[in-house]
């Protein structure tokens, strides 16, 4: 309840700014043409209460490591981030008229090009996932943030909200409040629940959340739910605020059909001016609340990268216990290296990371979307994730993927158990369109090491790279081929057999360069030499030596890969030499595999050396 002048003269300039919100959003999205100013009204007291009131923050410093976080999971309603930022100062309010130009980074949907953007959104239901991450590196750093994340009621639908619910609870993080804009009106229609708010409010509090429903457009009701959400200890907190679309739109409230439309200018006027009309003039002398200054230590500089422990001839190691071992090599040596896994801690040896530094091991359980949407916030947070399960468990967190190339995050995946070679488990579980999913955004880098030295530097070298990357690693033991010394690099192949009389170059990387070493023993004891290139590096490729050797080898070029021929090692190499003529025959997995025992499966789908040897001798007749 309002009783002081002081407290008075706060609503009158919080219902102010809301309204200087919805003008702001109404002229940018009229003069771009297209937009969710309806979208934008909902949220106007929700953004002006949080910005101007509860959150803390240095409006000139919006990388402050200690500012208070939002994440508009709702991303359509871009317009009131930016609004809202102009209206705290950080740039003048006309650059609001550039949002969705080509030359502006006020973009449809927020992305990280804008200084007070964490990661892109506008997928729904990636924000909650995120803001758990946000508020885990928050909690491990103690930098004593509230992270907000403003969703919309439609997106209650997907899935991965609910995953983030479970893990917000599990780890209890009371420094999470989240916001549902419940404003009843989806894209197309009504959302399932519309306004029963009691409905939305039992299944947050079954999942363990402090619940609050609030009326959303009541700027007293909102400062009351947030400084509760901010008393409440031991677990998150849901604001679930009714709200209508269109909220202060003279004659769009409630309105369906108006979801991603403008107002045309005419109709943009008049509500505006109506808008303005009921502003109270009580917008001076409004000053942020800064951060608290805390003596949080930065983490340290790491150290130098371990050494391989490996040596050829050594006992064999498969590429996935590899990973495991550099990992805690790198929770020595590298503070800002995390880790995540979705409950396969055991299979993927991440969990030699848990062991080193458990407080810095954070497991994801069987909610591959979360986990990625946590690694995510961790790494716009400044922490190193590798966040690794079986590959083909990675195809259910491909969004995800896709938005963490889009937000340009240092973001690491390790995908495990790839390909039939994995054995008796089966299709289900065995990862065949791994390399296709990442080579397809084109700012990852995808490494596929063989042995447990070149898997071991490719863990290394991807926590050195700056940008989103992905190791691809096989469940078998296999001989070491490399020694501790060998030097790998991104964009870099390795030669691992030629000859001065090479009638055929061979590409393979992982459990098929084995099946390639092989088939040259066997070719070369039949008089056919052949050459064999480790793609060690698929993107980016090795074009220099791929084609100096395909030309060596008279241009007869053979690929074989433990992935289904689209999208896979075939592809990557036939991009390089397709512009140069040079013909690629892909030997690959072309149907749905079974169980078996992994060398038969190897045989039976057709990548072993037996059908290396076969297709080498069809070439060179």
């Amino acid at each position: 309840m309002v009783t002081t002048a002081a407290s008075v003269n706060l609503v009158k300039l919080l219902q102010d700014k809301a309204t200087r919100l919805r003008i702001d959003s109404i002229r940018a999205t009229t003069a771009a043409g297209s937009g969710h100013p309806t979208s934008c009204a909902s949220a106007a007291e929700i953004v002006a209460v949080l910005f101007f009131s509860v959150m803390r923050y240095d409006p000139r410093q919006p990388h402050n490591p200690t500012n208070d976080v939002f994440v508009l999971s709702k991303g359509h309603a871009a317009p009131v981030l930016y609004s809202a930022w102009a209206e705290a100062g950080l740039f003048p309010r006309e650059h609001l008229l550039t949002l969705r130009q080509t030359n502006s980074d006020m973009e449809g949907h927020p992305t990280p090009r804008l200084p007070f953007v964490d990661v892109a959104t506008g997928s729904l239901g990636q924000g909650l996932p995120v803001g758990v991450g946000i508020a885990l590196n928050a909690r491990l750093d103690n930098t004593g943030q509230r992270v907000y994340v403003l969703m919309g009621d439609g997106e209650s639908a997907e899935g991965s909200v609910w995953e983030a619910a479970e893990i917000g609870f599990n780890d209890k993080l009371d420094n999470l409040c989240g916001i549902i804009d419940v404003n009843r009106l989806g894209q197309s229609g009504p959302t399932m629940l519309q306004h029963h708010m009691e409905i939305y409010k039992a299944r947050w509090e079954a999942f363990g959340w402090h619940t609050i429903v609030v009326d959303g457009q009541n700027v007293e009701a909102l400062l009351k739910a947030f400084d509760e959400a901010e008393s409440v200890k031991g677990r998150p907190t849901m604001i679930l605020a009714w709200t209508l679309k269109g909220a202060g739109m003279d004659g769009y409230a409630d309105k369906d059909g108006w979801h991603g439309k403008p107002l045309p200018k005419d109709e943009a006027d008049r509500v505006v001016g109506i808008l303005e009309k009921s502003l109270t003039g009580e917008n001076d002398g409004w000053t942020p609340k800064l951060p608290e200054k805390r003596s949080t230590p930065a983490p340290g500089p790491a150290g130098p990268a371990p050494k391989s422990p490996y040596s050829v001839g050594g006992k064999e190691v498969a590429t996935r216990k590899a990973f495991g071992d550099a990992l805690q090599a790198l929770a020595k040596v590298n503070p800002r290296v995390v880790a995540l896994d979705g409950d396969v801690k055991n299979s993927t040896h991440s969990d030699e990371f848990m062991q080193a530094a458990p407080q810095r091991f954070f497991e994801g359980y069987i909610a591959e979307q979360n986990m990625v949407g946590m690694a995510m916030g961790l790494a716009a947070r400044g922490k190193i994730p590798f966040a690794s399960t079986f590959a083909c468990f990675l195809s259910r967190a491909y969004d995800f993927v896709r938005m963490a190339a889009i937000s340009q995050l240092n973001v690491k995946f390790g995908g495990t158990h790839v390909g039939v070679s994995i054995g008796e488990d089966g299709p289900s579980q065995m990862g065949l369109e791994d390399i296709a999913m990442f080579v397809a955004e084109p700012n990852y880098t995808v490494l596929y090491p063989t042995d447990a030295t070149s898997a071991w530097a490719a863990t290394m070298l991807a926590a050195d790279h700056v940008g989103p990357t992905y190791i691809r690693l096989g469940r078998p033991n296999n001989a070491i081929i490399y020694g501790p010394d060998e030097k790998f690099e991104i964009g870099k192949s390795k030669i691992v057999r030629q000859g001065k009389n090479d009638r055929v170059l061979v590409v393979a990387a992982g459990i098929t360069l084995f099946e390639a070493l092989k088939a040259y023993d066997e070719l070369k004891s039949n008089g056919i030499e052949i050459r064999v290139v480790d793609l060690f590096s698929i993107q980016p490729i090795d074009r220099e030596t791929l084609i100096s050797s395909a030309k060596a080898a008279g241009n007869l070029v053979i690929t074989v890969e433990d992935h289904y021929s689209h999208g896979g090692l075939g592809d990557a190499v036939l991009s390089v030499l397709g512009p140069e003529r040079i013909p690629v025959y892909k030997i690959a997995v072309t149907e749905i595999p079974h169980s078996g025992k992994p060398q038969e499966l190897v045989e039976k789908f057709g990548i072993s050396s037996k059908s290396i040897v076969a297709k080498v001798k069809q070439l060179v007749k």
